[in-house]
């Protein structure tokens, strides 16, 4: 697909109303307030695939800086950064903990 088309796409979804619209109101989604940003994180300090470790630091640094620069749109990005071992039933034990008790915004990051 060519850009021209996928921006044509979006367009047309947005037209349409099957992409939800972005707009600006006190009613934020779960794990979004006026002051932050919730992200959850499962990935594997520890384990076979202990390598892919590394990547979560970056992520955490990264996201440091982004806040030291004001986060996004005055948002402090918050990550709850979790070693699930690379072990698929721990990975839906703290995937789970992350949804429903933490109420992330959202889950990145997830290797395996």
């Amino acid at each position: 697909m060519t850009r021209i088309s996928r921006r044509a796409a979006l367009a047309g979804l947005l037209g349409s109303g099957l992409l939800p619209k972005v707009t600006m109101s006190a009613n934020y989604s779960t794990g979004v307030t006026d002051g932050r940003i919730l992200l959850g994180q499962p990935i594997a300090y520890s384990g076979p695939a202990s390598a892919y470790g590394s990547i979560g630091k970056v992520h955490l640094a990264y996201f440091k800086m982004l806040n030291q620069k004001g986060g996004i749109r005055g948002r402090k990005i918050e990550i709850i950064s979790v070693d699930d071992g690379y072990n698929p039933a721990r990975t839906v034990q703290v995937v789970r903990r992350m949804v429903e008790q933490d109420q992330v915004f959202a889950i990145f990051g997830i290797a395996g």
